[in-house]
């Protein structure tokens, strides 16, 4: 089983830390590797136009990352909520459908161009709120790494 969680920006500090323990706990049960894409920068009052390009630039290339057989989850605010429970099946289930890998796509705050979206084999949401994306890498990973936990019967706390 493989995972790759591809981002866009970059963690530093405390939750970089947070990351790469989480990362470690997954690889028991996966070759997981996470990705960093430079960040494009956006004008403070950027016109839709302007920020629709600079996704478009990011989603080029987050989609060079993905193959044709992989399971792609879209990460947005606008995708569908899953509890852990039904994230584990779900997330077992793209393992058993034969993809070469799953990837894992998140976005930065305006969140991922349109091809990736049409890409994505299901957009995930984590509820409506917004989060820092070094914040969310964090919360990511800890839902992968429960939904293995889970899958396997192990305990966990909760």
């Amino acid at each position: 089983m493989k995972i790759d969680v591809i981002v866009i920006g970059k963690s530093k500090g405390a939750l970089l830390s947070a990351s790469e323990e989480y990362t470690k706990m997954i690889s028991k049960y996966a070759d997981i590797l996470v990705s960093e894409i430079k960040e494009e920068r956006i004008p403070a009052k950027a016109s839709d136009a302007q920020i629709e390009a600079v996704l478009d630039k990011e989603a080029e290339a987050i989609l060079k990352r993905i193959g044709e057989r992989d399971y792609v989850y879209a990460l947005s605010p606008a995708g569908h909520g899953l509890d852990s429970v039904t994230f584990s099946a779900d997330l077992r289930n793209a393992f058993d459908v034969g993809q070469s890998k799953v990837v894992f796509v998140v976005g930065s705050s305006y969140g991922l161009g349109k091809e990736v979206y049409k890409r994505a084999n299901f957009n995930l949401s984590f509820g409506k709120m917004t989060f820092p994306h070094q914040l969310f890498r964090v919360m990511l990973l800890e839902q992968i790494f429960r939904a293995f936990k889970i899958a396997n019967n192990e305990t966990y706390h909760k």
